[in-house]
Parts: structure tokens; C-alpha cells; sequence
């Protein structure tokens, strides 16, 4: 198995117009920008079960389907995850 099939698949859901939306996308884009990660980015409106689970606490970062953090970015928890 090769070290980029251990990656975790990131997934943030937003909200248009929120601003700690672009705070932890921003943030979340310098962490990764050196390891080659991609982030899917999914707009929380767009999907009814999404906006019932998440709607109150975008944004929020997932990885592999798994909330990791919301609202604010855990940067600490973020680079802990990458370097498993």
C-alpha cells in the first residue's frame, strides 16, 4: 500500500457567505498545500441530510466522513492526522 492511499479523504461543507467558511478553507489550504491533498468542497445547502446533520456547525471538516472539527480549523488535530 502506498503512502497516498493512507491519506484521509478531507471534505469541509460550507455555507455561501460565511466567512469562517473561507477562514477554515484558507487555513486548511496552507496545511495541506505542501503534501498534495486535495479537499473536496460541498455547500451543506445542497444536500438535505448534510444541512440536518451540519447545518448550525459549518464549517466543517471531515475526514474519510468523520467530523474532525467545525467552526474554527483545529490546526494541531489536522497535522496530527496527516502524519498518521
Amino acid at each position: 500500500m502506498n503512502r497516498a492511499s493512507l491519506r484521509p479523504r478531507l471534505t469541509v461543507y460550507t455555507r455561501e457567505g460565511c466567512a469562517l467558511c473561507e477562514e477554515m478553507i484558507a487555513e486548511l489550504g496552507a496545511l495541506i498545500a505542501a503534501r498534495g491533498i486535495a479537499v473536496e468542497i460541498l455547500d451543506v445547502d445542497a444536500d438535505e441530510r448534510a444541512r440536518a446533520r451540519y447545518g448550525l456547525k459549518v464549517p466543517v471538516l471531515l475526514a474519510d466522513g468523520e467530523p474532525v472539527c467545525s467552526g474554527r480549523l483545529d490546526g494541531d488535530l489536522v497535522e496530527d492526522l496527516l502524519a498518521t
